[in-house]
């Protein structure tokens, strides 16, 4: 739509009678061309293109919105791309840091109690895999290499929790995943926790170089424990 300049003045003074809304002054072209490529500019759904003493406007209600909609889904989208807290990554976590105690020196704990844990919190897919074909051969072959040849202390711990998951019997690892299983792993994680900072001594031991890691481990498995029991 193409209209004079003096239309346009006029369509904006009699809509606000007595009190102008908007005034155009228009003393050159290339003058006219700067004040109403800002004002396009500023209004973002209103365009103007001015070329000598005419002027065309074109009104567009959908490109305010469109822009704040594209704005909103990139917000939405970054708040949606953190990982949440699920059981099967808790489970892992606690699986890692289960297998790091079991091997790494600097903690006074009973390490015996590790086993049970790693059978109730382990994932099912690393249930699953000691469980089947790949879980017994690597069983048999440890206990064959256990019977000839010595195995480093480290090491004990990881066969014994291989050999637990095996023979276990059902009706123990149904416990996995519900209440009384979440209870027993929450009383045993706070015993270790209650082992390893009473034995260390001060709390500042705990975070030494040679305790760091073994106690970020135990801070992971009573956490974990606790956000399953809950």
């Amino acid at each position: 739509m193409a209209v004079s300049l003096s239309q346009t003045q006029a369509f904006f003074l009699s809509a606000g009678k007595s009190k102008p809304v908007l005034s155009l002054r228009i003393s050159a072209p290339c003058q006219t061309r700067t004040k109403l490529s800002a004002l396009a500019h500023a209004s973002g759904s209103l365009s103007f293109t001015c070329s000598g003493q005419k002027c065309s406007f074109a009104y567009n209600p959908f490109r305010l919105s469109v822009q704040e909609t594209k704005k909103s889904r990139r917000r939405s989208g970054a708040v949606c791309s953190a990982a949440p807290l699920t059981v099967y990554n808790l489970q892992w976590v606690s699986a890692i840091a289960n297998a790091i105690l079991m091997i790494v020196r600097g903690t006074p704990i009973h390490k015996s109690f590790l086993v049970p844990l790693f059978a109730l919190q382990a994932p099912v897919c690393i249930i699953s895999w000691i469980k089947g074909e790949y879980g017994l051969w690597s069983a048999f072959l440890a206990l064959l290499v256990r019977l000839f040849f010595p195995i480093p202390g480290e090491l004990e711990l990881p066969f014994l929790a291989l050999l637990l998951v095996i023979v276990a019997p059902h009706q123990v690892m149904s416990l996995r995943e519900t209440q009384p299983g979440a209870i027993i792993s929450m009383i045993v994680a706070a015993y270790l926790a209650f082992q390893h900072f009473s034995r260390i001594g001060r709390l500042q031991n705990a975070f030494d170089q040679g305790s760091i890691i073994p106690t970020i481990a135990i801070i992971c498995v009573t956490a974990v424990s606790l956000f399953l029991l809950i």
